[in-house]
């Protein structure tokens, strides 16, 4: 609603009538109310919401040019109205975001380990890394004595273990070793084994593991900074995961996993409003992210596929073909309800 909400107040910034502001997609159900020539309905298909402006979908060259009709806007006018949906997306994560991390000490996303130890040496966040037993080979000097996976390495025959590197050094000249190990809740239980060493190897896979993971307390600017940090790295992984899908449609015509839709939203919704209002507040954030950048795509139908309509008029000093651009957009609205309804399937399919 948000979304729509910008829309809806740049047209009336720019004197364009807004016929109808929907709540979910048509045939509509009900008229909610009336307010200054705009329609508030309740609509049948429960995805988001529109808003309808004069003139928006008319073949008539008259209607179109109307006195208070989209065509009749000014063209910089026209790409506000279309882009506005979008930046309201973008302003409400980055607020979003900005009281998470001032508010909520959130951990920002990063991609790798060195990332991390990065931002770790600059004070951005506080972390100490331990080595983690991520697996245990079945049969292996440590599966025979039941040395558990996912248990924190913590020495060595007394020698304090602080990287993967470490642990084949101090073993290579060794048969017999002494493991120290943290288990448990919160890594609260501390065990000992004594195994003997195949070839210098106990049969572990081990990584390095942030132990340790907080952030300190931030200023409302040093907030804002990172929540700009964070927009642009969701956004570029919201790209790729759109890319990912719109591939294995025209590859396999399957829906990949980490691809969701609106049972997969809800389930997620639930799972964040267990967990505390701050993991769903970063929920929210990355849902209108997403939606900020599908939106802007210039894929037919979408914001960004009419502003390219308008686009391709500021270039050529002319409309586009008015059937041209109704039909493309209508094809387009009709691809993306299909592959709403693909994604619900594989929502649906995956809870059992």
């Amino acid at each position: 609603m948000i979304h729509e909400w910008g829309h809806f107040a740049a047209a009336r910034k720019a004197k364009v009538v807004v016929e109808e502001f929907g709540f979910g997609l048509p045939p509509r159900a009900t008229t909610l109310f009336k307010q200054k020539g705009t329609a508030f309905t309740l609509n049948w298909i429960p995805f988001g919401g529109f808003v309808r402006l004069k003139g928006e979908n008319t073949l008539d060259e008259k209607e179109r040019l109307a006195k208070g009709s989209f065509g009749a806007a000014s063209i910089p006018a026209r790409i506000v109205i279309l882009c506005a949906g979008v930046f309201m997306n973008f302003v409400l994560a980055v607020l979003l975001l900005t009281f998470g991390f001032w508010a909520g000490r959130w951990v920002p996303t990063y991609l790798s380990l060195q990332d991390m130890q990065q931002a770790a040496d600059a004070g951005i966040i506080h972390m100490e890394l331990a080595v983690i037993i991520d697996d245990v080979v079945s049969g292996g000097p440590a599966a025979q004595i039941g040395i558990p996976e996912e248990s924190i390495l913590v020495s060595i025959d007394g020698i304090r273990v602080s990287h993967p590197d470490q642990v084949p050094e101090i073993q290579s000249t060794k048969d017999i070793v002494e493991y120290r190990v943290l288990v448990g809740p919160e890594y609260a239980i501390e065990d000992t084994y004594t195994l003997e060493l195949d070839e210098g190897k106990a049969g572990v896979f081990i990584s390095l593991f942030p132990r340790e993971l907080y952030s300190p307390e931030r200023s409302l600017l040093q907030s804002a900074v990172l929540a700009f940090r964070e927009s642009a790295i969701m956004t570029k992984q919201t790209v790729m995961g759109i890319g990912g899908l719109f591939t294995s449609l025209a590859s396999s015509g399957r829906v990949p996993e980490g691809i969701t839709g609106l049972v997969g939203i809800a389930q997620l919704t639930h799972a964040s409003v267990q967990e505390g209002f701050m993991t769903y507040i970063r929920l929210v954030a990355l849902l209108s992210l997403s939606l900020a950048v599908l939106n802007i795509l210039p894929f037919p139908a979408l914001d960004g596929g009419r502003l390219a309509f308008v686009l391709a008029e500021l270039v050529s000093r002319r409309p586009v073909n008015r059937r041209l651009e109704l039909l493309v957009n209508g094809v387009g609205f009709l691809f993306l309800l299909a592959v709403i309804f693909l994604i619900t399937f594989y929502d649906i399919a995956r809870l059992f």
